[in-house]
């Protein structure tokens, strides 16, 4: 397994054995994952993974009144890079089945804001490895089931590597119990 500061050499040698073990072309630094762009910059030592592409398709495609599908292709983007819209995706999702005029408002309210945050990217550095983690949950949040909400975000040298935002399963009655 490859690790952060692993050497050229060590590189090379696994593609030495990779390409004995399997018919395979070396097509050199990695430029694109999963639809997202890579970015690298070796001065600084970061790697950026934007979605900026993704979500310009996804709000140049959804001019029209159909809410379904765009939180799906929002979901796609939360889960892949974009922890800061987690919670606003995971509350419409929820009235997907039968969404009213609040819930479009919501969905066309996080189009405009990914339009001003496109280039929102997650970004690893060299340097610090420290793990970090937070986690919090209202009480009652949900306005229908009077449900809780619980979240956590894991960091590892200030970039989000885990997170996520769900309704609890039960009703909490102290924020004890929900926390």
């Amino acid at each position: 397994m490859l690790i952060a500061g692993s050497s050229i050499g060590e590189i090379k040698n696994l593609k030495t054995r990779l390409s004995a073990a399997f018919k395979m072309k070396d097509l050199g630094p990695a430029k694109q994952i999963l639809g997202m762009k890579i970015s690298w910059d070796r001065s600084a030592g970061t790697l950026n993974l934007p979605q900026e592409l993704y979500i310009e398709k996804v709000l140049s495609r959804f001019r029209v009144n159909d809410a379904k599908p765009t939180v799906g292709s929002l979901m796609y983007a939360m889960v892949c890079t974009r922890p800061d819209i987690a919670h606003v995706v995971g509350v419409v999702s929820r009235y997907m089945a039968n969404p009213g005029k609040e819930h479009w408002e919501a969905v066309k309210w996080l189009l405009r804001y990914l339009r001003g945050t496109s280039s929102t990217s997650l970004c690893f550095g060299k340097g610090n490895v420290t793990l970090q983690g937070f986690v919090d949950a209202d009480l009652g949040g949900d306005v229908d089931s009077s449900k809780s909400t619980s979240g956590y975000i894991y960091t590892i040298g200030g970039t989000v590597v885990s997170w996520m935002s769900r309704l609890q399963k039960c009703v909490s009655l102290s924020s004890t119990e929900a926390e």
